[in-house]
């Protein structure tokens, strides 16, 4: 008798596992020490944008990976992937002479390559930038700087420190595939080799 009852406690709690994992659904039962792993820098932003509300900022967040977590990227073709490249050294070129129109175009190219990898389109800021938080948390904070340096009055040095911190989002979205972006085997050695391009020329970075 006592071991039926041992077996209908085990099943009972398996039941009640899968009911919790069903219900909490994607992202929902990260843990916080996994929301802050995933989110890094973002995790502290969205914690002082709830003014120092812990809960209030993970739920969010969690809302987020929700939302985005299951986002499949589009890979882009190597044509495309050298043209934006190229724009992308043009507009390094022009920053010296032309900082506030260089760093509005990053802007409009930043939105467009993101758009063309699979996350929401450039009309879509807001949440184009809560799906880029989900798989590029350590470089987004550099597109959301570009952003607000195109629209504000930013000076040379600001607009200088918005490319540079844009490039590293750039550099993440131009990667022929996903883990590129860490730093793994050939996309490593495929940035270094065309790292001359993606540095502002005569902007010191």
């Amino acid at each position: 008798m006592s071991t039926v009852l041992i077996i209908v406690a085990l099943v009972a709690v398996l039941v009640i596992a899968a009911a919790a994992v069903l219900y909490l659904g994607p992202g929902r039962g990260e843990s916080r020490r996994g929301l802050k792993r995933r989110f890094g820098p973002e995790y502290d932003r969205s914690v002082v944008g709830h003014d120092g509300d812990t809960k209030a900022a993970e739920r969010e967040l969690k809302e987020r990976v929700k939302r985005h977590g299951e986002l499949k990227t589009r890979p882009l073709t190597n044509e495309t992937r050298e043209l934006y490249i190229a724009q992308w050294a043009v507009l390094q070129e022009r920053f010296v002479d032309s900082p506030d129109q260089s760093v509005a175009e990053a802007d409009q190219l930043l939105a467009r390559l993101a758009g063309e990898r699979g996350f929401p389109e450039a009309a879509r800021y807001e949440e184009q930038l809560a799906a880029l938080s989900v798989h590029h948390a350590e470089q987004v904070g550099g597109y959301r700087r570009v952003h607000r340096a195109a629209r504000g009055q930013a000076n040379t040095e600001e607009l200088r420190e918005a490319m540079v911190h844009g490039r590293a989002l750039f550099e993440a979205l131009i990667a022929a595939r996903p883990e590129d972006s860490r730093g793994h085997g050939a996309g490593a050695a495929g940035r270094g080799r065309r790292a001359h391009l993606l540095k502002p020329k005569g902007s010191g970075a």
